[in-house]
């Protein structure tokens, strides 16, 4: 779905789509869609503004990322209300510093005659991601030694040897 500034001087569109998994693609092949995605919404054209879009509505999806710990797949859900602004890129500032205010720092760009409804999707779910990722909280992670997924099976490795560059230190 593709949101025209023309269109959307004439009225709002209300959207309410599904996406398959696999079908928005992310920041890489690690993260993916495991289920559908569901959104419902509205995108308006605010008046006053010179092309500025507002894109309102509904997020649900579930996300499968490696653990940051252990790299088993996690399963992080989403689902969440999102209000997105979008402003027409201004040509003319390429190669100089503009400044901005606190609140352009909560507003996106666009080039050409609209946005994608795809895009400002995927751009949600990355943003709204978790920091870390983790298959439970309870995570133990990989074994700095053997490399064995603690969660699996407890490894009978030794604690690394202390580096002894730093042996100074130990005695002080």
């Amino acid at each position: 779905m593709f949101f025209r500034v023309r269109d959307l001087e004439l009225r709002r569109v209300h959207f309410a789509v599904e996406y398959y998994a696999g079908e928005i693609n992310y920041l890489d092949d690690e993260i993916r869609q495991k289920d559908f995605l569901k959104a419902t919404g509205v995108a308006e054209l605010l008046s006053n503004t010179l092309g500025e879009i507002r894109v309102k509505g509904h997020l649900s999806v579930s996300i499968e990322a490696p653990c940051d710990r252990c790299l088993e797949p996690a399963e992080l859900g989403l689902d969440s209300d999102f209000d997105l602004f979008y402003r027409p890129v201004i040509r003319g500032h390429r190669h100089q510093e503009v400044e901005i205010d606190a609140g352009e720092c909560e507003i996106a760009f666009y080039e050409g005659d609209g946005i994608a409804l795809v895009d400002v999707l995927r751009e949600f779910v990355v943003l709204n991601l978790p920091m870390q990722k983790l298959c439970r909280q309870d995570c133990k992670g990989i074994c700095l030694m053997c490399g064995g997924n603690k969660n699996a099976a407890a490894c009978s490795c030794r604690a690394a040897p202390a580096d002894e560059r730093w042996a100074g230190l130990r005695n002080w």
